[in-house]
């Protein structure tokens, strides 16, 4: 689908970046073969966190689970961010893919009025379909570990342009009222900012995960949980636990999942 919409580099970094917030550095490339990729390289060789990067076209976007993607130019937003959470412990970080989700369907409700919600860990979906892609990568650094994170959401991607048959896009969604790119970037990265300082700030993760429950599709249903080739789970989701995890009542009893691949049964 053929677009005019921009990514405007000055605006973003106008909305976003401040001597006192969390994003200190943005970028707009063209084109290029990851965003997370880069970040993580550019990380590695000593750049500070704060960082964001957002391309117009991502030749080679990855998913979890080794999963690979690519969309039109123009047709959705790829973007990464480097952070370095202050004080807190590693066995904290699992909760920065979660926050990523969070941040991005409270941005999907307020800036396009979607009725986003999230499968456990970080998919957001909409009436069913996913329409954002989340991956968070731990990545060394010359002054300590860092985290970098990757959204791929579909904004102007028509029917037959889709990864895949489950997935969907803003303009499928609201094909009158489709909100500019750099309207959801700047949403999606404020609302992420929030989450991320207020996690920080405290070691309660309690109110997080009754938050992520707010806006789960997963908890209280029949799901079926991959964890591999040959070992699979199938209980009813009850609920997140204070690490992230997802909690399942099993035959054998409830068991909390750190990671997997989750499948929704009817």
């Amino acid at each position: 689908m053929s677009v005019n919409d921009p990514l405007d580099a000055d605006r973003l970094r106008s909305d976003l970046v401040s001597p006192g917030g969390l994003w200190q550095r943005l970028d707009v490339v063209a084109e290029t073969g990851s965003t997370n990729a880069d970040l993580a390289q550019r990380a590695r060789a000593g750049e500070a966190p704060g960082s964001v990067l957002v391309t117009d076209y991502q030749s080679s976007g990855r998913g979890r689970l080794g999963r690979t993607w690519t969309a039109p130019p123009g047709s959705s937003i790829a973007m990464s961010v480097l952070v370095r959470p202050k004080n807190v412990a590693s066995s904290r970080w699992t909760w920065l893919p979660l926050l990523a989700g969070l941040a991005a369907v409270e941005a999907l409700r307020r800036a396009a009025d979607v009725p986003a919600v999230l499968k456990w860990p970080n998919d957001v979906l909409v009436d069913g379909r996913k329409i954002c892609g989340i991956l968070a990568e731990r990545v060394e650094t010359p002054d300590g570990p860092a985290c970098v994170i990757g959204w791929g959401l579909n904004v102007h991607l028509a029917e037959d342009e889709l990864p895949v048959p489950t997935a969907t896009s803003l303009a499928l969604l609201r094909p009158e009222s489709v909100p500019h790119r750099d309207t959801v970037v700047v949403t999606v990265l404020r609302a992420f900012e929030l989450l991320f300082s207020h996690w920080q700030a405290t070691d309660d993760d309690g109110a997080f995960a009754a938050s992520y429950g707010e806006r789960s599709d997963t908890i209280g249903r029949p799901v079926r949980v991959m964890l591999s080739a040959d070992r699979v789970v199938e209980g009813t989701a009850t609920g997140i636990d204070a690490d992230g995890r997802l909690v399942v009542l099993t035959d054998e009893g409830p068991q909390a999942f750190g990671a997997g691949d989750v499948v929704h049964l009817r």
